[in-house]
């Protein structure tokens, strides 16, 4: 009698192929790292223990050790892998042969998508690395130079192409293009906006865009501003009432 194959399971049904090795550990890697930034979103950074994560990504507590030291080599992790994505496509905006108009909208776009993909991340990078004293475990220093080095010479191109008032600091605009996005995106982050509201985020992020551009493009430009009223308060006059 013909011995029976043993490569399915009792009720008839071929076992799915398990991956190598190498393969099922960068799959628990990543299934922690993703339990990781959850549980630093809903916790915090100094609110959360290792225990917490291991429970979130439903493995066993040593395991975490084995692919990360403590919690602070786990947060450089959440960081660098959700950075280098996001790094990689601003750089593909950054290069693109188009006027500076249209290379900052897609930056903008690509940061309130990546927050659209996946808000608990952004708020991770935002609040846990960006802002936090926890965050300076993290190599962001290094992270955010390169982007806004890249930034910097984008704004200089453009310069020599006439897109941009030559006058402006290209460095500086680099350093506020991404503020100004930062800021737009904390707005959700904090619960100032609502994170739920899809209309919200692309307002906010044309709002972002636009009003950037008008600040840059439109620099060297008279400003004209209506001139504020005599009040009792203030107990001035504007100039033309003076004038008068």
């Amino acid at each position: 009698m013909a011995r029976r194959e043993r490569s399915g399971s009792g009720n008839g049904k071929a076992r799915a192929p398990r991956g190598t090795r190498v393969e099922r550990e960068a799959e628990r890697k990543k299934t922690i790292l993703r339990a990781a930034v959850d549980v630093f979103s809903k916790k915090g950074f100094h609110g959360c223990r290792i225990a917490d994560v291991a429970r979130e990504a439903g493995v066993a507590y040593g395991l975490v050790y084995h692919y990360f030291k403590d919690k602070d080599e786990l947060l450089e992790s959440v960081f660098e892998s959700g950075w280098a994505g996001f790094l990689g496509r601003v750089q593909a905006e950054i290069e693109k042969d188009v006027h500076l108009a249209a290379r900052i909208r897609g930056i903008v776009h690509v940061a309130f998508d990546a927050y659209r993909k996946d808000p608990r991340g952004v708020k991770v990078l935002i609040l846990e690395v960006g802002r936090s004293p926890a965050g300076g475990a993290v190599n962001r220093g290094g992270a955010f130079t390169q982007v806004v080095l890249g930034a910097a010479e984008m704004f200089r191109e453009a310069q020599r192409r006439g897109e941009m008032p030559s006058q402006l600091d290209a460095a500086l605009a680099a350093v506020m293009l991404f503020g100004a996005i930062e800021m737009g995106l904390t707005a959700f982050v904090l619960g100032i906006l609502d994170k739920r509201d899809e209309a919200a985020i692309e307002r906010a992020r044309d709002q972002v865009a636009e009003t950037f551009l008008s600040g840059v493009l439109g620099a060297g430009q008279p400003l004209s501003l209506p001139e504020a009223p005599w009040t009792e308060k203030s107990g001035t006059k504007s100039r033309a009432e003076r004038q008068s």
